[in-house]
């Protein structure tokens, strides 16, 4: 870094850049702010339709708190199947395009539906009020939140997840309905219910994903049930074991089983244990599979087709959180300090930012490449120091910074992106340490930019 900035190598010290972390944090909300701007000037991006979800992050290990500290590192649920390490949770506000708007870092414990309502007054004091149209899975939102987004002034939109079990009160009324295309194998249908609409959307693909599943786990429970009631002798207990260990297996599938147990205490003999399909609730299954319910609070006039469209666009959000995790590495974690640990996902948070603007801009200078293949590419480029001894002053030594020369591919690249590599950096000399011998050999010393 102090050869890329032209500054002395003791300017820049690994301890001073960590020592910034604790400048940073003040300037997140002037931030925000700074983004909705750039990214309208640079890409003509639009902020009608937010989305917002959560992810964690976690801690590979439990430091010690301090009696009476507060700490976002907590136990909580884990989205990343490790909920054996404390965490904080990330709350993500994107727009539909992908550019990112805000972020929050949240206790680790904290509960999706208990977010929300904080997040909404931020954007709003951030952002002023205006009609926007919110988009969340179903696990965000509360009732009571959204009966306040309908009632506020102006109303605030939204287009959430709805759980199947919803669809049972208006499963007659969708009847009714024609199904609408919005692409090769996707089709919806839309009610009304007072000011609010609801979409049922489904998907073709979905549907062999889900009947193929749920086939595969009605077989596996329907094996193991027989296994069960084979075995000759059982306590009950041991049979209750047996039926709970195959009904965490089984998933969704138990439900589609109805299971007698004998009413005895004493040891249960072996075909005693009775079950049977349920065939009502199996033919409801097999209707509703590959399809998902929408809920939506929005201006009238908006098709089913739009609707369906902005909520799948839920799925850049999660290609966020993928590449924070993935491309960017905010894990591991190894501050210890609150604030230092909220530093550093404000880093991560900017690099982000990078991220997508150079991505968006690969769509028109390099179509078909990926900001990942392009860092890659740029990771073959190295600055290398080639210290030589001076014959005549054994206490100097010249130092030749200089960079590797691009390849073709590089050079194309380099071209694409209207690029230039600067002028390789003059040489100096440097008077030598003590501690460092200045040796007749060369000693090269490389790092990559």
């Amino acid at each position: 870094m102090s050869d890329l900035l032209g500054l002395d190598r003791e300017v820049v010290p690994k301890n001073a850049l960590y020592a910034c972390h604790d400048q940073l944090l003040e300037h997140k909300s002037e931030l925000f702010t700074h983004l909705q701007q750039r990214w309208k000037d640079l890409f003509n991006a639009e902020f009608e339709v937010l989305l917002y979800d959560l992810t964690s992050t976690y801690f590979e290990s439990d430091p010690p708190f301090p009696d009476g500290e507060e700490d976002k590192r907590q136990h909580g649920y884990s989205r990343d199947k490790r909920s054996d390490c404390v965490q904080v949770i990330i709350a993500l506000v994107v727009t539909t395009e992908g550019f990112p708007l805000a972020y929050e870092v949240l206790s680790g414990n904290t509960q999706d539906k208990q977010t929300l309502k904080g997040f909404l007054m931020k954007i709003e004091t951030l952002y002023g009020k205006a009609k926007r149209i919110w988009v969340m899975d179903r696990g965000i939102p509360t009732e009571e939140v959204l009966t306040e987004m309908r009632e506020a002034d102006p109303p605030v939109h939204y287009l959430v997840g709805t759980p199947k079990g919803r669809l049972t009160r208006y499963e007659q009324r969708f009847l009714d309905k024609e199904w609408q295309e919005v692409r090769q194998g996707v089709e919806v249908k839309q009610i009304d219910d007072s000011q609010e609409s609801y979409v049922l959307a489904r998907s073709a693909q979905r549907v062999g994903k889900e009947r193929s599943m749920r086939r595969r786990r009605l077989k596996q429970l329907w094996r193991r049930l027989k296994e069960i009631r084979a075995i000759k002798k059982q306590s009950r207990d041991e049979l209750m074991m047996r039926l709970g260990a195959a009904k965490k297996q089984a998933g969704l599938a138990w439900r589609l089983v109805k299971i007698n147990l004998p009413d005895t205490d004493q040891n249960i003999p072996a075909d005693s244990l009775v079950f049977e399909l349920q065939k009502q609730k199996l033919r409801q299954v097999f209707r509703r599979e590959g399809q998902y319910l929408l809920r939506a609070f929005v201006p009238e006039g908006m098709p089913p087709q739009e609707l369906w469209k902005q909520y799948i666009g839920l799925t850049q959000i999660e290609e966020s959180f993928k590449t924070l995790k993935g491309d960017l590495s905010i894990r591991p974690i190894f501050h210890q300090l609150p604030q230092r640990i909220e530093a550093h996902i404000f880093i991560s948070f900017l690099a982000y930012c990078l991220h997508v603007t150079l991505r968006t801009k690969l769509k028109t200078l390099g179509p078909g490449l990926t900001p990942r293949a392009v860092l890659e590419k740029f990771a073959t480029m190295q600055m290398i120091d080639v210290h030589l001894p001076i014959k005549d002053q054994p206490d100097k030594r010249l130092v030749m910074p200089r960079y590797t020369q691009p390849d073709k591919d590089m050079k194309l690249l380099l071209a694409r992106m209207g690029m230039d590599l600067p002028c390789q950096p003059p040489p100096r000399i440097e008077s030598v340490k003590p501690s460092e011998p200045n040796t007749p050999d060369k000693s090269v010393v490389g790092q990559t930019f």
